[in-house]
């Protein structure tokens, strides 16, 4: 029971909208919408268009990559005292690769309820339609542009065993999947998911290499999600591995580090060793 005079906190509802078919709307999300004190928007003027196709007229805030961190204690300190906000994001379902984590940490901090409510996802549309395992995946959001940081990723995403799902912009997809190319996986089986649940929705399927080769000549237009076959039981490519060390010793990891680190990864002792020498 609560103290005499205390406020029961507000609640903080985490909801997916669309990814591009109207259509998927779900009316639980749009109950909510109509619901809330306010609707916390990646950006207002898109979430504006959506409200209106659904004569929702509740509120909008914005709230990004930019004002997170200054708009959050505010936010948590309305919701304590008894507001009730929905977050939502361009598309799909908030904090894949969007803004939110740091409000629903605090949140929860708080003792605010932080309740999801579920829908569209670009992530699982890929995954379902790609025709690649799905037991197990990781999602690894864009990957780093350049740099270090974009090669340690690379060879993490090359020494899986299972699906990699990761988001790319259509002017950057072929470099990437050239990168795949030389870093040792183009056998590997992907499958490009492009403009999901819209007009032109597309699955491209093949090897890395023959999808490199196809969009070095076809830039692609839309949103993009590549699903990855993970590496084969009995073999790791060794540019993944060469990756993998370099990354290691960027990290200032010893050669015995680095060495247990590829035996882990599926190297022979023989290949953890040298590489882990070379670095």
């Amino acid at each position: 029971m609560s103290a005499a005079g205390a406020t029961t906190p507000g609640t903080l509802y985490i909801v997916s909208t669309p990814i591009g078919n109207l259509g998927d709307f779900a009316p639980r999300a749009a109950e909510v919408l109509r619901s809330v004190d306010a609707i916390l928007a990646e950006d207002t003027r898109h979430t504006r268009a959506l409200c209106e196709r659904f004569e929702i007229r509740t509120p909008l805030v914005a709230y990004h990559d930019h004002n997170e961190a200054q708009a959050t204690p505010g936010l948590v300190r309305r919701m304590t005292d008894g507001a009730s906000f929905a977050l939502v994001s361009d598309a799909g379902t908030p904090l894949v690769s969007d803004p939110g984590t740091r409000l629903v940490r605090a949140a929860i901090e708080a003792g605010v309820p932080v309740v999801p409510v579920p829908g569209p996802s670009a992530v699982l549309a890929a995954l379902a339609g790609a025709g690649l395992p799905t037991d197990r995946f990781t999602f690894f959001g864009f990957l780093p542009r350049k740099g270090g940081d974009r090669t340690r990723t690379l060879g993490e995403l090359l020494a899986l065993r299972h699906t990699a799902v990761l988001y790319e912009a259509p002017n950057r997809l072929a470099q990437t999947l050239a990168d795949l190319v030389a870093a040792g996986a183009g056998e590997r089986a992907t499958v490009v998911a492009r403009e999901l649940t819209k007009q032109y929705e597309e699955f491209r399927r093949g090897t890395v290499a023959e999808l490199a080769a196809y969009y070095h000549d076809h830039e692609p237009r839309g949103e993009i999600v590549l699903v990855l076959a993970g590496a084969p039981d009995d073999v790791l490519p060794e540019a993944a591995l060469e990756a993998r060390a370099a990354a290691l010793r960027a990290e200032g990891k010893g050669a015995r580090e680095i060495q247990q680190a590829l035996l882990a990864a599926g190297a022979s002792r023989n290949v953890a060793y040298r590489l882990a020498h070379e670095a």
